[in-house]
């Protein structure tokens, strides 16, 4: 394999995860950010305040966004395997 291909095949893996990832650390990043917004101004200093709808969050992002991330892998994985140096 050529080292042009394999860095080609990495960095669109990296992508991918990237791409992937992003829905649910966005929503959970969003919950926290507002969630800090709230404490902040009624000055309640709980950090065990923003687990638990932090993780909710993220789970609940996760089941929406699973069928979209799921045809981004299988897209991706039919790319490798289609690109793969026969041996």
């Amino acid at each position: 394999m050529d080292m042009g291909v394999a860095l080609d095949m990495g960095r669109e893996a990296f992508f991918l995860a990237i791409k992937t990832s992003a829905p649910v650390l966005l929503a959970g990043m969003l919950v926290g950010l507002i969630l800090s917004l709230v404490q902040s101004v009624t000055q309640l200093q709980e950090q065990t305040l923003t687990f638990v709808p932090k993780i909710v969050t993220m789970v609940l992002a996760a089941s929406y966004f699973i069928p979209w991330i799921a045809a981004r892998m299988v897209d991706y994985a039919q790319q490798m395997f289609g690109t793969l140096p026969s041996l």
